[in-house]
């Protein structure tokens, strides 16, 4: 039986395991990208296992999520950013380069490659043919070490693309209809291959708006093709030497089979505050909006920006609409800059930022307070655009710049009948502007590199393994799909701390109860704190500092109904144990308060064959608990995480070779 793509890619990448759906696996890693938001942590991690030099085929630090210099602190994050991808043998993008995804597919990324990436949105280079999955940052720093990335061996879910798009709909609304459809968790435990005749009518970067935001429904990860699309946007990167043919066998399977007709979708809009709560753009017509944001890492490419410009070329933004343009990499901004388009733009009434993440992180650009922000990010979580009252909606740059003109929600298809605007059709042109100026290559060497710490920087805390027992009260109680936004908020306000854990651990939770850290505090060194869960806990950002932070602060063990794939590792790799309910009605049985004992756990962790239970003693009941933890995984909570599992190994192979 023949492979599909997803298939090709494993096998070919497999150091440990089988190709069995469930099972743990290991991929040999080629390619690694980190940025700044969690990259600081990443090197950090890399001074603490006492690498010498990267072993992977390449690996990339991009500076463009903390760009605002408001004060020292991003500013000194960048300079250790700087010397420690001189130190350890990475590339840096310079602050206002671009977003590492954009910037990854157009000069580094490669068919038939494996990526990690500390970003959950590195899933977006599957739009080359790659297999590109978003993890913690510790796992990257494992792989930059030559360690084999474990994951989940996932199911292949076969997404077969017929018909082409009609005027006035574009990528983001494909995925939008996937989020519809499935919703947040839909994704979790595969990864999603598109194949079909449909691609024939899809770029590259359509591809990756589409590839990007897998994320969004839990999957591990996307994968298309590497086709004659491909093939025609590396060359027009200058990298088509690049290119290799990677495709589906004729008689490749799935292990879940759907289909969309592209032809019968249309506009679509996900309403504050879910990814998944997708809606048509007609249904929700005539919302009157404060502002507009176009660009970021769901929506990089230039068409989008250029379809945009099409849109409202020789018109103006009402007075009361904030018109937000985020450039997604330099060189795209001096493409839309020498074909006119960046004019148009500004002409219309659009503020011009650098290029970077910027609002989508919550960096800038936030809301007023209960107004209406159209957005073609991948992300609307509560509170994430750093307004904690926002209402964000997430939308196509089709949409966004209806919007944008008549301020209000506006289904794009009216500007044909109302405004006599015909629907863009931009095509990307066969030669651009290729700038790789901001992109800098490691040296020969790091001997003698010292690593440039400000006053913020701090070296990572060490956690003491996992104790035979676990007493402590259930400090907070959460409902379904809590995202690490919740839990380790993002924004102008948190994130300069990024290398400061003890500052840091000030703002967990601190969207949901901001009394968390100094409660936690109190009880963290009487044996520390469980955290309840509902659904799919820690959904969103790969950023570890949502398991590092609450980990300081005493946090031992989470039990949940199930959890988001990223987090759940995180906490694993911090040593905090992820545990579920085995009947997921005694979530409901469970008080914020209560008191509950975890005993006997390392002979129970060790043993497949005991049931794992926990006791309330205060309301004097006992529940059964599951978890999903490989052999390997029990060693490594048991050791107190994966930093002492490496260095432990690092010491045995230094002995040996003494």
């Amino acid at each position: 039986m023949g492979l599909n793509v997803t298939q090709k890619l494993i096998e070919s990448h497999l150091v440990e395991g089988e190709m069995t759906p469930g099972t743990e696996i290991g991929l040999r890693v080629d390619q690694t990208l980190t940025q700044d938001a969690t990259g600081t942590v990443v090197m950090l991690e890399l001074e603490a296992m006492e690498l010498d030099r990267v072993r992977t085929e390449v690996s990339v630090q991009y500076v463009d999520h903390n760009l605002l210099q408001s004060d020292f602190r991003n500013a000194d994050d960048h300079l250790f950013l700087h010397s420690a991808c001189q130190r350890f043998g990475l590339w840096f993008s310079r602050p206002g380069n671009g977003i590492s995804h954009a910037v990854h597919m157009q000069r580094f990324g490669r068919p038939g490659a494996t990526m990690a990436g500390s970003d959950s949105h590195t899933c977006a280079a599957g739009a080359l043919g790659m297999l590109a999955i978003g993890v913690g940052g510790l796992e990257v720093a494992m792989a930059m070490a030559g360690e084999p990335l474990h994951v989940t061996m996932p199911e292949v879910w076969g997404v077969h693309l017929v018909g082409d798009l009609p005027d006035w709909v574009s990528a983001k609304d494909v995925i939008l209809e996937m989020l519809r459809r499935h919703d947040v968790k839909g994704g979790r435990g595969r990864v999603i291959e598109y194949y079909g005749p449909g691609l024939d009518h899809l770029r590259t970067m359509d591809r990756h708006v589409i590839a990007n935001m897998g994320a969004e429904l839990g999957a591990t990860t996307t994968v298309f093709p590497a086709d004659a699309e491909v093939r025609r946007f590396l060359s027009s990167e200058g990298r088509e030497d690049a290119w290799v043919e990677l495709v589906a066998d004729g008689d490749a399977t799935y292990d879940i089979d759907e289909e969309i007709d592209l032809s019968s979708l249309e506009p679509l809009i996900a309403k504050p505050s879910s990814p998944g709560n997708v809606v048509a753009v007609r249904e929700v017509e005539g919302e009157p909006i404060y502002q507009v944001v176009v660009g970021s890492s769901a929506n990089p490419g230039l068409r989008d920006f250029a379809t945009v410009a099409e849109i409202v070329k020789g018109r103006e933004t009402p007075a009361g609409v904030s018109f937000d343009v985020n450039p997604t990499s330099r060189q795209t901004l001096e493409n839309l800059m020498a074909d006119g388009h960046a004019l148009a733009l500004i002409e219309a009434g659009a503020r011009l930022h650098q290029a970077g993440c910027l609002g989508c992180i919550g960096m800038g650009q936030a809301p007023a307070t209960g107004r209406n922000s159209l957005r073609t990010m991948p992300r609307n979580f509560p509170g994430r655009s750093g307004t904690k009252e926002d209402r964000v909606w997430l939308c196509s740059p089709e949409t966004a710049a209806a919007s944008a003109l008549t301020g209000t929600i506006t289904d794009p298809r009216r500007l044909g009948s109302e405004r006599g605007i015909d629907a863009p059709h931009v095509e990307p042109p066969a030669n651009q502007i290729i700038d790789t100026d901001m992109l800098e290559p490691p040296p020969e060497s790091g001997e003698g590199v010292e690593l440039v710490k400000g006053p913020n920087i701090e070296s990572l805390p060490e956690f003491e393994p996992l104790p035979e027992r676990i007493e402590g009260p259930v400090l907070l109680k959460v409902g379904d799909n809590i995202s690490t936004d919740e839990i380790m908020p993002a924004g102008q306000r948190v994130l300069p701390f990024r290398s400061n854990i003890p500052k840091m651990a000030e703002f967990v939770f601190d969207a949901v109860d901001e009394s968390f850290p100094k409660r936690a505090l109190e009880v963290r060194d009487a044996g520390g704190h469980v955290v309840l869960g509902g659904e799919n806990y820690g959904q969103g950002s790969s950023r570890e500092h949502a398991a590092i932070a609450p980990r300081f602060l005493g946090l031992r063990a989470v039990i949940a109904k199930n959890f988001a794939r990223i987090h759940w590792q995180n906490l694993v790799n911090f040593g905090i144990l992820p545990l579920e309910f085995a009947f997921p009605a005694d979530y409901d049985r469970v008080d914020q308060g209560d008191v509950l004992v975890l005993d006997d756990l390392h002979s129970t962790l060790k043993d497949s064959s005991r049931m794992l239970s926990v006791e309330n003693t205060t309301k004097g009941e006992r529940y059964d608990l599951t978890h999903h933890l490989s052999p390997r995984q029990v060693d490594v909570i048991m050791a107190g995480g994966l930093i002492p599992v490496f260095k432990k190994a690092l010491g045995v192979k230094a002995r040996q070779n003494g």
